[in-house]
Order: C-alpha cells, then structure tokens, then sequence
C-alpha cells in the first residue's frame, strides 16, 4: 500500500502534466503551422496575401485572419483550391478546411 503521507515534491501540479502534453502536440504540428505562413504568399499570391494572415490550427482546420468582409467573400470561392495546393506543398493532408474570420492582418 502506497503512504498517504507522500512528499508533495513526488506529485506534478496538474498544469504542468497538460501543458507538457499539449506542447508535444504543438510539437508534431509545429513544422507545419510554422511552414503555413512561409508558403502563404506562393500559395495565394501577394495581393491575398496583404489582405489575410494565416492564424493557426484547430485541429485539421486552418483559421485565417481577412481583412475585410468582401475578402472573406471571395476567399469562400478558392478554399478548396487553397486547401488543395497547401497540403500539396507541404506534402500530406494536413488541412481539411479553412475557415476565414475579420481580424488583425
């Protein structure tokens, strides 16, 4: 039977135990957020680009900031061709989605 009376020292603070999974996840996409917004401006051209801002992950969803409502319209018309070509560069199915949201650029 294991003491009740444990050093504190021997028990991790539960937000050290998340916070180190949740890195490691971080970790196994990082190359790939991090490689998102270097290949940006190839994939979507310099106009888009001044316009929009890569802003990360949600799973297999990528969220990207616009500039403005009639950018995110016409974005919703290239996405898969945008989703498509990104997996393409990067080398596997990593984006299943994109989702476009007015915010900083």
């Amino acid at each position: 039977m294991k003491d009740p009376k444990k050093k504190e020292a021997d028990f991790e603070p539960i937000g050290n135990i998340i916070g180190n999974v949740l890195n490691k996840f971080r970790l196994e996409l990082g190359f790939e957020s991090a490689n998102i917004s270097s290949i940006w401006k190839n994939i979507v051209g310099e106009a888009v680009c001044k316009n929009t801002r890569p802003a990360g992950f949600k799973g297999q969803i990528l969220l990207v900031y616009v500039s403005s409502s009639v950018w995110m319209q016409e974005l919703q018309y290239y996405k898969e061709d945008i989703i498509s070509r990104l997996n393409n560069e990067i080398g596997k199915e990593l984006i299943s989605d994109i989702k476009f949201k007015i915010g900083a650029v």
